[in-house]
């Protein structure tokens, strides 16, 4: 198998929750929304309301803010880049694959100025060969299309397989799977009792790189 290695992100290799837990700060205090408002906002992304135009619907309907769901989506955009962090283990991480002759690359979700704004911010366009942003291609994982995009930019084709490295079972297991890749999902513990068919679970992406490593 060729050495091609797919990763997603956001909770894979940056951690979104606590940037977001510092965004809902700022925005709490920002807008002078008060006691229980950093739970409430909190518990709202856990409950189902991922995508942030209709997340930010409910929080502008609960707070009643002046601001139009596009101005607080545009702002959260434009923050959020900002406050997330790729530890730097992960970042040197990245470097012992691709010097041990990986290829890598980013495939991720997301409005493309978000999502390459957290790449560019933290170091990791410089620590990858390549990426593929949903928000840019105009097509989302779990649909092949946007892995076999990330493959081509690192130079191969999926199908000479390689692996996909998730948080998601559905956007990134099964995607992967259905690409042809061997699969390594990141279990955060949010999809208990759930089936999946990953070759590999693992705590965290630095567990995910010895696997890599191992099978080399």
């Amino acid at each position: 198998m060729q050495r091609l290695v797919l990763f997603d992100l956001d909770n894979t290799l940056v951690n979104l929750d606590e940037a977001f837990r510092l965004w809902v700060e700022e925005f709490t205090d920002e807008h002078g929304l008060g006691a229980g408002s950093v739970d409430w906002l909190i518990g709202l992304d856990r409950e189902g309301y991922p995508h942030r135009e209709v997340f930010f619907t409910e929080v502008r309907a609960h707070f009643a803010l002046p601001h139009s769901v596009e101005e607080l989506w545009d702002q959260y955009r434009k923050r959020m880049p900002h406050l997330v962090r790729c530890q730097p283990k992960v970042l040197d991480g990245l470097g012992q694959l691709r010097a041990a002759g990986w290829r890598v690359a980013i495939v991720t979700n997301g409005m493309a100025d978000n999502q390459l704004g957290k790449i560019q911010q933290t170091g990791l366009a410089e620590a990858v060969d390549a990426y593929a942003l949903s928000g840019a291609e105009g097509i989302r994982k779990p649909e092949v299309g946007l892995f076999e995009i990330a493959a081509k930019r690192c130079g191969m084709t999926i199908a000479d397989g390689g692996w996909m490295i998730g948080d998601s079972l559905l956007a990134d297991i099964g995607g992967g799977r259905a690409a042809g890749l061997r699969t390594i999902w990141i279990d955060r513990g949010t999809w208990p009792n759930q089936e999946h068919g990953a070759d590999h679970v693992v705590a965290d992406v630095l567990q995910a790189m010895e696997i890599l490593h191992a099978t080399a």
